[in-house]
């Protein structure tokens, strides 16, 4: 048994062993090797070579950024350089709402640093969800963006950011709003004299290549494209503090009269310089922009109403100018009626036979409707629209009206006849204001202007020195105890002027018997005036709606600060001694 097995295990070692073979396996793999090399390989030249312009644009996307650098605005102030309007710089939180999304974890702590509810952070984040930018928070008190930015650092929460931007801040609020205007959250020129002049003063923004990282923060300035050019500074010719004296007291007459609205302009007679322009209903620049009851509009500007009698001092110096009267000629109003074909013209009383002073002091429709019918109608319409109704005053303000003044070709008898004392003519307070001011001048016309101007203008001559001081010695008699508006004198100066009180259209095309407007446009001093003042009160529903009753108190009061802050001397002073003191005073 034993040598039984001992030959068969002989047997079994000497039969040849077979060896598995490998061959298949080494080129299976040698070929795996060799095709991912090839793969790679390919790969590698297709990204550098066949897709790099597209890969180092995409990269660019991601990482590079043309980022725009806000110019900085630029400045408007008054005439002495007080500052009205200026841009500060104001930080606001953006997101990416495709980084930032409504289930980013721990948004709950972005919330609370933003000062918002949770839900309303997730609304606003699904709303903008397919947009690439949006506003999380803007103009937010400085620190506070970069607090919020800090909690989510913490947080590790991706795709906030910081945006820088300039936000128009107004020091005088109320006061000048409806000739500033104001800007947009971009910063541009929406209304006023900020529109007016929005490309001068927004200058030139500039622009840079950026590096941002995973979190869109600017990590490396790369190069500057472009440098930002700052806008201009803007001085206007207005003063700060008349400007606050006319809006104090015009808004006083329009509460005090229950008016619905009110506009007053204060003229430099010797530069043609606006030094005061205010309207009521006023608002704030720096808060509600809202356009209720038209609170928008600079009315001393864009609105126009018929001038009622403050237009007979022009009658008066048209017949002087054309030689028709002289200065003593007297005209007959009785019995204070006047038949113009069907219409007639009446006076509240019969005034007899008048002199062309008492004509304008008590404010004669009858004696200043036969001046009109006295003069040639070209000759007429020649001196209105020389001295500027019917015409824009260019003062580059948006919307300016250029009120009505038909031609004489379209006049009738009657249109000559009511013209002379303010019905059938349209005009802005500035234009009855810069009419107002050819008188002052000695007939010379100047330019208006809302900037500062560093020189006189040259003027055009409308009317004779001598016509022009006649008239503005006469409008005295106005101020006068027998005149339509005492109220208006200023002590130690002498004042003239004229008093209007005008009934508006009714929506049926007729003239209302209880909606008036109230006008007085005055100048100080007579004996070389400096300061013209218009004022307007539109439907005053008080005890009183008489331009002498609610609009002269308002130019006295401003002219008797402004004729005071200038150093006016004074013209009208009882005691020689007593004018050395005050001007000794003045110095």
């Amino acid at each position: 048994m034993a040598g039984r097995r001992q030959k068969r295990a002989n047997r079994v070692r000497r039969q040849p062993v077979a060896v598995p073979s490998f061959v298949g396996r080494r080129r299976a793999v040698i070929g795996l090797f060799v095709v991912a090399g090839a793969v790679l390989v390919w790969r590698g030249f297709d990204q550098q070579v066949l897709e790099k312009d597209f890969l180092q644009s995409e990269g660019a996307d991601r990482y590079l950024d043309r980022v725009h650098q806000v110019a900085r605005r630029g400045i408007v102030t008054d005439r002495r350089g007080e500052v009205l309007a200026l841009s500060t710089p104001v930080d606001s939180l953006a997101a990416d709402p495709r980084v930032l999304t409504a289930d980013t974890p721990n948004l709950g702590l972005l919330a609370e640093a933003l000062d918002m509810p949770l839900r309303d952070l997730q609304t606003r984040l699904e709303r903008y969800a397919q947009r690439r930018f949006m506003y999380l928070k803007k103009r937010l008190p400085p620190g506070r963006a970069e607090y919020v930015l800090k909690v989510a650092d913490a947080a590790r929460i991706d795709g906030v950011h910081i945006e820088r931007k300039h936000w128009r801040y107004y020091p005088e609020g109320e006061v000048f709003a409806h000739l500033l205007g104001f800007t947009n959250v971009n910063d541009e020129g929406q209304e006023g004299l900020e529109k007016a002049y929005d490309r001068e003063l927004r200058g030139e923004s500039g622009q840079k290549l950026v590096l941002r990282d995973g979190r869109r923060r600017v990590v490396e300035d790369v190069e500057n494209i472009r440098s930002p050019r700052d806008g201009s500074n803007l001085a206007l010719s207005l003063d700060a503090r008349l400007q606050y004296f006319a809006y104090r007291e015009l808004k006083a007459a329009v509460h005090r009269h229950r008016a619905i609205a009110g506009s007053a302009v204060l003229l430099d007679s010797r530069t043609g310089e606006v030094l005061a322009m205010v309207n009521q209903p006023g608002y704030n620049p720096n808060g509600n922009r809202s356009n209720q009851d038209g609170r928008l509009r600079n009315r001393a500007l864009t609105d126009v109403f018929e001038p009622g009698s403050t237009m007979k001092p022009f009658v008066v110096a048209a017949a002087l100018q054309q030689g028709v009267v002289d200065p003593a000629a007297l005209v007959d109003t009785s019995p204070g009626r006047f038949r113009v074909a069907s219409f007639t013209v009446s006076d509240h009383k019969d005034l007899g036979r008048i002199d062309l002073a008492t004509l304008l002091s008590r404010s004669s429709n009858v004696g200043a409707a036969k001046l009109a019918l006295a003069l040639d109608k070209a000759d007429y319409w020649e001196v209105l629209d020389a001295l500027g109704f019917g015409h824009s005053a260019m003062t580059g303000y948006p919307a300016e009206s250029s009120g009505y003044l038909p031609h004489y070709r379209d006049w009738v008898t009657v249109d000559q006849a009511t013209l002379s004392y303010g019905y059938g003519v349209s005009a802005s307070a500035l234009q009855l204001a810069g009419a107002y001011a050819v008188l002052a001048n000695d007939g010379v016309k100047l330019p208006l202007s809302l900037l500062k101007q560093e020189r006189v203008p040259a003027g055009q001559r409308i009317l004779d020195a001598d016509v022009a001081s006649a008239v503005r010695h006469m409008l005295e008699g106005v101020t006068g105890p027998e005149g339509t508006a005492p109220q208006a004198r200023v002590p130690g100066y002498r004042v003239a002027g004229k008093t209007g009180t005008v009934k508006k259209l009714g929506p049926d095309g007729e003239y209302s018997d209880d909606r008036y407007r109230a006008l007085f446009v005055g100048m100080a001093p007579v004996s070389d005036p400096r300061l013209v003042m218009a004022v307007i009160v539109d439907e005053p529903r008080g005890k009183h709606y008489y331009g002498g009753l609610v609009a002269a108190p308002v130019v006295s009061n401003v002219l008797a600060e402004a004729l005071r802050l200038l150093n006016v001397p004074p013209d009208a002073l009882e005691k020689p001694q007593m004018r050395l003191a005050q001007l000794g005073g003045a110095q």
